[in-house]
């Protein structure tokens, strides 16, 4: 059983670890949370029953059935005898040789008959005479059996009123007396407290049992049956529908076993969107999947995004639409390539999806938004452009909102300015992404177009240091960066960085300038050495190379092309003079060979072609387009038949467009020119 690799191994940690941590912090709303109001359309497709439901009063109607059975209860009440014999008793005692025993006596009888007759509740008094019927309800056991019983209230009076019909009958028999008042009035008024009153329990049972009629069912929402369809206006009854189906949903979900199945659902989800993103780079982009470096940077940078889209779906309204997607395909546009960051964002959009309330709408608008930006950033190689890029992101979020609302809605009504103010702040912040650029950079040792424009200038200390201790290599630097950038633009390749590789390539001769060719004025060193020493010398000066570019920090990217541009070739020309030299013809190679490696992209192979194109050209006798040609062919063959080009990308199509552009190229360069006549004449 073949062992597996730690890259795979690698590489399934983070398919798991992404999956989880995403699972752990997505809201785990079992059914998909809906936005409704009362007397709007419906945006949604048509909603039907997954199940039997009643139907409920709307709150409007309930509210005014309730009022109604409010109004024409008739009040459940019990009398307490105590109450009247203490009265009594504490308004004798009150009253006591403050009037005449006569008129004592009077108002003695009247309190007792006022108790007889019953003192109410002012509540309940107040709410008899509004229905205009002078009844009530006690409730009475007989023979262990509860029986409701009416009674008459017409001769019941409230505590207010029953003071006013002793005032009255007593100044009726008293004229001289006139009305209650003093010490008799406050003792009177203070002995009249109700000994009718409200029966809680029996007023409870029986009003809650009117109710019923107000929260029963009318019929029954049969399952399958609509509940609404878009487009259709929110009335208080399908309003009150939508609460029923969206609470017994909740109560019927509530099972541990439900929520499992639930959660593993959101699981296999996640896991097959980023799984599809593993198939695509496994299949189409193998350097990139092979690099765990890149798959880290790839599968962190969706996992946080979507991360942080949950976090602002959580705590901010709208939050979902804060959320810069459009930032991704520009990033990973960047440092890998155009349908790696189309297919990054259409896996970070359908996860980001669980979450969004309109799923359809939301991948709608944001796989279109960052389409646009992918399609309209091409290669970063100015900061203004993502400005550009941020202003197609804003026209597209607006005119994508727009056709949203008429085709849910059917009009602009629910249109929202705010929302316009979410999609302008979103591609504000996209502008600024490239601050993140810069921080991929650092952490992931990527290179961005920016970086490798700012390192192609010629006015860069270290540039500028091989301009003037190594000219000749300088110049020679300058031709093959002209050469290779003109190829990789006719193949497809990456224009810039084969620009800027070609001008880093050979800092290594900065260490000994004068053993190569180029800058050399009449003064040959190799001239006192043996062949392998010198060989050596010029072989060195990838090694060097190296050294310098990681002194002077320059991006991996940069260095690959130092020391593949060579690949595994031999030092030709002293090889052969060292087998030249020898006796037997016997010289161990690998002396005379540069350490490598081949080259790995279709760029560094287009700058070993370029720079032994270039060198060699130097050495033509006459530059006509039949020896030009010849020169190119026998060069780039000869590195073919070599086999440095077998661990490449690069094509054999790709080859012979190289070469082409190469012969018109150097055609150019050396082209023949008029000779100016001189004047014969004085």
């Amino acid at each position: 059983m073949k062992r597996i690799s730690n890259l795979t191994w690698a590489r399934l940690g983070l398919l798991i670890g992404a999956t989880a941590i995403i699972l752990f912090l997505i809201p785990h709303a079992d059914r998909q949370s809906y936005s409704y109001e009362l007397n709007a359309p419906w945006k949604y497709p048509l909603l039907t029953a997954d199940f039997d439901m009643p139907i409920l009063r709307d709150s409007m109607s309930a509210n005014m059935l309730r009022d109604s059975i409010d109004a024409n209860f008739i009040p459940f009440v019990k009398r307490d005898s105590e109450i009247g014999e203490k009265a009594l008793i504490r308004f004798r005692n009150s009253i006591a040789g403050k009037t005449g025993y006569s008129e004592a006596s009077h108002l003695r009888i009247l309190l007792k008959e006022a108790y007889a007759n019953g003192i109410v509740d002012g509540d309940i008094y107040a709410g008899m005479q509004k229905r205009g019927k002078r009844v009530l309800r006690t409730l009475t056991k007989e023979s262990g059996t509860s029986m409701v019983q009416t009674l008459d209230a017409s001769e019941m009076l409230s505590a207010a009123k029953a003071f006013e019909h002793i005032d009255s009958v007593y100044a009726a028999t008293y004229p001289s007396h006139g009305r209650l008042d003093g010490d008799v009035a406050k003792a009177l008024n203070l002995c009249l407290n109700p000994n009718i009153v409200e029966d809680e329990a029996s007023d409870s049972k029986y009003r809650n049992q009117e109710y019923l009629q107000v929260n029963g069912a009318q019929g029954v929402i049969k399952k399958g049956q609509r509940i609404v369809d878009r487009g259709e206006i929110v009335t208080p009854q399908i309003y009150t529908n939508l609460n029923t189906y969206m609470e017994i949903l909740e109560k019927s979900q509530s099972t541990d076993t439900y929520h499992t199945y639930f959660y593993v659902g959101q699981g296999l989800y996640i896991l097959m969107c980023f799984s599809a993103l593993y198939f695509f780079l496994f299949l189409y982009r193998s350097r990139f999947y092979n690099s765990l470096r890149k798959m880290v940077f790839l599968m962190s940078f969706i996992t946080l995004f979507v991360v942080f889209a949950i976090l602002m779906f959580e705590y901010v309204r709208n939050g979902l639409y804060f959320v810069p997607y459009a930032v991704i395909p520009v990033v990973i546009l960047i440092f890998f390539d155009a349908r790696t960051a189309i297919f990054s964002l259409i896996v970070s959009v359908m996860i980001s999806a669980l979450v969004s309330v309109f799923q359809l709408q939301f991948i709608f608008l944001e796989l279109a938004v960052g389409l646009v930006a992918a399609f309209s950033l091409g290669r970063l190689s100015q900061r203004s452009q993502l400005l550009r890029v941020g202003l197609f992101t804003f026209v597209t979020y607006s005119l994508c909102y727009f056709v949203m609302e008429l085709l849910s809605i059917g009009n602009l009504q629910q249109f929202s300015w705010r929302m316009i103010g979410v999609f302008a702040i979103n591609s504000v912040i996209l502008s600024f992404a490239y601050i993140l650029i810069l921080v991929v950079e650092k952490l992931f040792g990527f290179t961005s177009t920016v970086t490798l424009v700012e390192l192609s200038d010629i006015n860069s200390p270290l540039l500028r240091r091989l301009a003037e201790e190594a000219p000749g290599t300088f110049q020679h630097s300058m031709q093959v960066s002209t050469l290779a950038s003109e190829a990789a633009r006719a193949i497809g390749a990456d224009t810039q960085l084969v620009r800027t590789g070609a001008l880093y390539h050979d800092i290594g001769k900065l260490d000994s300038p004068i053993f190569f060719t180029e800058n050399q004025h009449g003064v040959n060193p190799h001239s006192g050495l043996n062949p392998e020493t010198s060989a050596h010398k010029i072989i060195s000066h990838v090694s060097s190379g190296l050294q310098i570019a990681s002194r002077f920090k320059l991006p991996e990217v940069i260095q690959h092309f130092i020391s593949e541009h060579h690949g595994t070739s031999l030092a030709k020309y002293f090889y052969n003079t060292a087998v030249n030299q020898s006796e037997d013809g016997k010289v161990d190679i690998n002396r005379y060979r540069y350490p490598g490696p081949n080259p790995q992209s279709k760029e560094t192979a287009i700058l070993m072609m370029a720079d032994a194109v270039e060198a060699a050209s130097r050495s033509l006798k006459e530059y006509s387009t039949e020896s030009i040609n010849e020169l190119v062919d026998r060069i780039i063959d000869s590195q073919q038949n070599d086999g440095l080009f077998r661990e490449s990308p690069i094509s054999f199509r790709d080859v012979e467009t190289v070469k082409e552009t190469f012969k018109k190229r150097l055609a150019t360069i050396y082209h023949s020119r008029v000779a100016y006549p001189e004047i014969q004449k004085k």
